[in-house]
């Protein structure tokens, strides 16, 4: 598979280190507004630098992942769908509801190999705890308690135009809450605060913040979120069931726990989602190629980016009126 990147930030960065450990993918062109970006990341990995538009109609180019900026990522979507691309598209789609659907219809007019970065149902341990679930391991599922804490948090101007957390951060949660649960969410309640930075809180968000999740059947998920954690990225899952319990826990560099006299010491979790998830997008990208190649389904494409942005926009409606919402009322 040979890919055009569009966006050279951050997390472009890592998808490029993802292409190049794939032994059946290879990065042929980057784009960025940043052109010093773009010619940096294309020199480093051996690709060309390209313009984004231009993109979309090279015959030179399989596939299309999109890792630009948010407002970008409809537009770049619906222009490879249309072009006939294969396409990873960084989440969200969009932060409303309309303009994903729209991407949707365009996605169902245009049918291409259309994966979603919802980077962690590829984690090792998350993708253990679902094979565990579903052969039955803790019986019937019946709790389930997702943690998601950042190690600091973001700063204000990031937040405003972020879509608040529940879109930007806890939207990771709600797909992975649809995953494990596999069953159509009934309802939603959400409390909030902002106890760690008053400017986010100025800027309209929360930083701390909890759901519940009701299935259909009457399963439970509460999901847990901070914008800060002093002692790194703590990621952790737990499903509880008739049978018994399976968790997920952090990961750090080494594992290793000490027992002496004074107690237990380990190592931190690792400090963010660029360490933490780092196999995780090696394996999203084995994914993709594979999906490409069979003509099936990723295992995160864009159907679940739309469900769980329904999911955030039920939360936040939930914290703003105080009360349960029924997903059904979310369109």
């Amino acid at each position: 598979m040979r890919l055009a990147l569009i966006g050279a930030g951050r997390i472009g960065k890592v998808h490029a280190q993802a292409i190049d450990a794939h032994p059946d993918a290879r990065l042929v062109a980057v784009a960025d507004y940043h052109i010093a970006a773009a010619e940096a990341l294309a020199q480093q990995f051996g690709a060309r630098v390209i313009d984004a538009e231009a993109a979309f109609e090279d015959a030179e180019v399989d596939a299309i992942l999109i890792a630009s900026s948010t407002p970008t990522h409809a537009d770049y979507l619906e222009r490879a769908a249309r072009s006939g691309k294969a396409v990873l598209c960084e989440k969200p789609i969009a932060l409303d509801l309309a303009r994903t659907g729209e991407a949707l219809q365009v996605l169902e007019a245009h049918p291409v190999t259309c994966a979603l970065g919802f980077n962690r149902r590829h984690d090792p341990q998350f993708a253990s705890l679902k094979r565990a679930v579903v052969e039955g391991r803790i019986g019937e599922l019946e709790t389930l308690t997702i943690i998601s804490r950042d190690p600091a948090p973001p700063p204000a101007e990031y937040v405003a135009a972020s879509g608040g957390l529940f879109r930007d951060m806890m939207i990771h949660d709600f797909d992975m809450a649809r995953w494990l649960l596999d069953e159509p969410i009934a309802e939603v309640q959400a409390q909030g605060s902002c106890l760690i930075d008053s400017a986010i809180g100025e800027a309209g968000d929360v930083d701390t913040a909890m759901v519940t999740l009701t299935t259909a059947s009457g399963r439970l998920c509460h999901i847990n979120n901070s914008r800060r954690a002093c002692y790194g990225y703590d990621q952790r899952i737990e499903a509880f069931g008739s049978g018994g319990m399976l968790q997920a826990q952090n990961e750090s560099e080494t594992r290793l726990r000490f027992t002496g006299e004074p107690g237990q010491v380990e190592d931190k979790p690792k400090w963010f989602f660029l360490e933490r998830y780092a196999e995780a997008y090696r394996r999203e990208i084995d994914d993709f190629v594979d999906a490409w190649r069979q003509g099936r389904e990723p295992r995160a494409g864009a159907r679940d980016g739309l469900e769980a942005l329904r999911l955030a926009e039920a939360a936040e409606r939930s914290l703003r009126e105080g009360r349960r919402i029924a997903l059904a009322d979310i369109h």
